[in-house]
């Protein structure tokens, strides 16, 4: 069994900035040599998350229209009150959202779907400098 650990570095604009970080994931796969394993992309910190989505600029803004639907940015959080930094919706998306995706790799594949990428979404309420981890485990 092989185990790769790499990072992804990003700049980021929060708000819901959604990045295609795909490429990036394929990059460290094509590096790694497993061919039958499972991809793990994990985003520490608590204001960002990690999913599948269809990259596409209609479902990209249905997707941040919903987030903000399900928890605005322009309500009050008692984070907010105990922390003073205005991103209380930020940490409750995220924590919907989660923060790591799987993905099994087989035959050198991910098994990903014909219009699905790997994103990352940051929805702090400000730019950032992100550090995500891709693991890759596997024969």
């Amino acid at each position: 069994m092989t185990i790769i650990t790499e990072t992804i570095s990003l700049s980021t604009k929060g708000y819901c900035d959604i990045i295609n970080i795909t490429p990036q994931v394929l990059s460290i796969l094509a590096q790694s040599a497993v061919v039958n394993g499972l991809v793990t992309v994990f985003c520490p910190g608590s204001t960002g998350a990690i999913t599948t989505i269809e990259y596409e600029s209609g479902v990209l803004e249905d997707l941040k229209n919903a987030l903000e639907r399900i928890a605005p940015s322009n309500i009050p959080y008692k984070h907010d009150l105990r922390w003073g930094d205005g991103n209380g919706f930020s940490h409750v998306r995220a924590a919907l959202m989660k923060p790591s995706l799987s993905v099994p790799l087989v035959n050198g594949r991910l098994t990903l779907g014909t219009w699905q990428q790997i994103v990352f979404i940051d929805f702090d309420n400000r730019s950032r400098e992100r550090e995500l981890i891709v693991q890759v485990i596997g024969e």
